[in-house]
């Protein structure tokens, strides 16, 4: 035995699992196919939102939150429907609701502080995310849920990375970048140890897609295995082999939302270990993705986080019918934009609400939050274009401006010959809506929905829900039009495991030896999101159930 454990996978959930373990005076052996650069995965590159309830962030905003609310919101949200199978027996998604349910608890209780323990505090607005499909007991937030951390994702990372370090340089875990698992080691059912391949150093910087060169050969055994390898998006071979019928047919033209080792690997190994995957067909990709002007890795795209106010378009240049409306319901969204028979959608606004409302996902998009610029951070709502979005404004292949209709729209025909827009259609439409914002009544969805979000304070003093106003305003101009595509992101599905993170066989028993947490288990149980997400809950899933794993494997040895 080399150690006491081995994690496969220094993203966060692996860091936060090896934190549990080596405080608690186990050793680790920390393992990652990416070199050192990577520690942190695909954390570090994320907005680093986080789901919390009844909050003071929220109690300052004037939000009246609680656990009965979140937790109706997140079961309507869910729409698990695999809860038993057809003997009686537990089905796939009877660990994913017991998960989803200890995790509201959790972001109801302890969570805040155990982060602020951890140095992690928030920036005071609380932002409004998955805005709803128009139900009460549907998908959706309710009620503003969405904390940004000073630091995002990058800041999220930091004191378990630290904490990482400080054991490593105790000698309680030894990190073993650029080994690649290839295989779990058993010795009869139980899961002794993993056995892989050495690769090549690469000083390529972090999200960089780095060589697969093998160099040698290793083998560690421990008294336990926690696989934290993460998800599929990086993958797009196994997200179109996986892509569900019910969303149409996957995209010819899909961008990538994550670096290229979030490649699926575990999922596959895992099972030839004796583990059961379950929900495969559920999976969380954004339809509002821009290829990004200034890439890291191959097909880099990033994700515009828009405000109550843009105009969308199907490829067509049919207006999106509620609840399609933007910031609303994502995944209802993309179920309909992949039955319109295009890869691509568009936005139509203008210049002050791409400024205003526009914010782009991602720590490096976000360097006044990410490096806590506070100057810069209160400087937002006063900038008429903030410098990230400016900068697609100028470089974006995907961004186009104008200051006419017609002369917008054949900027969007050169961008999209194959699928030319008629200029007078859009028009008619941009027309019919600019009708209804003249007065406080209204038959529109989308204008009705801008007020209730201006009745929110944090979206007033922020702007994210910018004044209503007329898009063909010259004051507000020039007009602006946006390409989107499919954007992959998260795998909803994986590995099957109880609330101790023990991945369970076909049969629905431990696997005993073997635990995951993070995406490659579904954030826990194979499917804490159920069918949809309501966003916060992805860092936040690699935190708990890394904690959990963590704890439990403690417990156990």
């Amino acid at each position: 035995m080399d150690a006491d454990v081995v994690v496969v996978g220094a993203g966060l959930a692996g860091l936060v699992a090896t934190c549990e373990l080596a405080d608690a005076g186990r050793s680790v052996v920390l393992l990652d196919q990416e070199s050192e650069a990577n520690l942190g995965g695909q954390a570090w590159w994320s907005f680093g939102g986080l789901f919390l309830v009844d909050t003071p962030e929220q109690r300052r905003m004037g939000i009246t939150d609680s656990f009965d609310l979140a937790w109706q919101d997140w079961e309507g949200t869910a729409g698990w429907d695999r809860l038993t199978n057809s003997d009686g027996s537990p089905g796939p998604d009877h660990w994913g609701r017991q998960w989803g349910q200890a995790y509201v608890e959790w972001a109801a209780g302890e969570k805040r502080a155990w982060l602020r323990e951890r140095g992690i505090s928030f920036f005071p607005v609380v932002g409004w995310a998955e805005r709803g499909d128009g139900t009460s007991g549907g998908h959706g937030n309710s009620v503003p849920r969405f904390h940004i951390p000073w630091g995002t994702g990058t800041g999220v990372v930091a004191p378990f990375e630290q904490r990482v370090r400080a054991h490593i340089a105790a000698g309680r875990v030894f990190y073993r970048p650029r080994h690649r698992v290839d295989q779990l080691v058993r010795s009869g059912a139980v899961v002794t140890g993993v056995r892989g391949a050495v690769l090549a150093p690469d000083p390529s910087p972090r999200g960089v897609a780095s060589n697969r060169e093998v160099t040698g050969e290793f083998e560690y055994g421990g008294q336990a295995v926690v696989v934290t390898s993460g998800g599929i998006g990086g993958n797009h071979d196994l997200v179109r082999a996986n892509w569900p019928e019910r969303l149409g047919t996957p995209p010819h033209d899909l961008l990538t939302g994550v670096p290229a080792y979030v490649d699926g690997r575990m999922l596959a190994i895992a099972e030839a270990a004796g583990g059961a995957v379950v929900n495969r067909d559920r999976m969380w990709h954004y339809v509002e993705g821009v290829r990004n002007w200034d890439p890291v890795w191959p097909g880099h795209a990033i994700r515009i986080l828009p405000g109550p106010s843009a105009m969308w378009f199907d490829g067509a240049g049919n207006r999106l019918p509620a609840p399609y409306l933007p910031g609303f319901d994502t995944l209802g969204t993309l179920d309909h934009l992949r039955h319109t028979g295009f890869d691509h959608s568009w936005f139509i606004l203008n210049r002050s609400l791409a400024g205003k409302e526009f914010a782009l996902s991602g720590s490096e998009q976000n360097l006044d939050l990410t490096e806590r610029r506070y100057r810069d951070v209160l400087r937002r709502p006063v900038r008429r274009v903030t410098p990230s979005v400016q900068a697609f404004l100028d470089h974006g292949e995907d961004w186009v401006t104008a200051t006419t209709i017609g002369e917008l729209v054949a900027a969007m025909n050169a961008l999209t010959p194959d699928a030319p827009l008629d200029p007078r259609h859009i028009e008619r439409q941009v027309v019919e809506r600019d009708r209804q914002v003249d007065n406080r009544f209204t038959k529109d969805v989308q204008v009705a929905a801008i007020r209730v979000a201006r009745g929110y304070r944090g979206d007033r003093l922020t702007k994210r829900a910018f004044p209503l106003h007329r898009i063909l305003d010259p004051k507000h101009g020039p007009l602006v039009a946006v390409r989107l595509r499919v954007l992959s992101r998260k795998t909803l599905g994986g590995l099957h495991t109880d609330l101790a993170g023990r991945v369970l066989d076909p049969a629905g028993h431990p696997v005993t030896g073997l635990y995951a947490a993070g995406e490659v288990a579904g954030f826990g149980g194979g499917g804490v999101h159920g069918y949809r997400a309501l966003e916060g809950t992805f860092v936040g899933g690699c935190l708990f159930s890394g904690r959990a794993a963590g704890r439990a494997v403690d417990a156990a040895l």
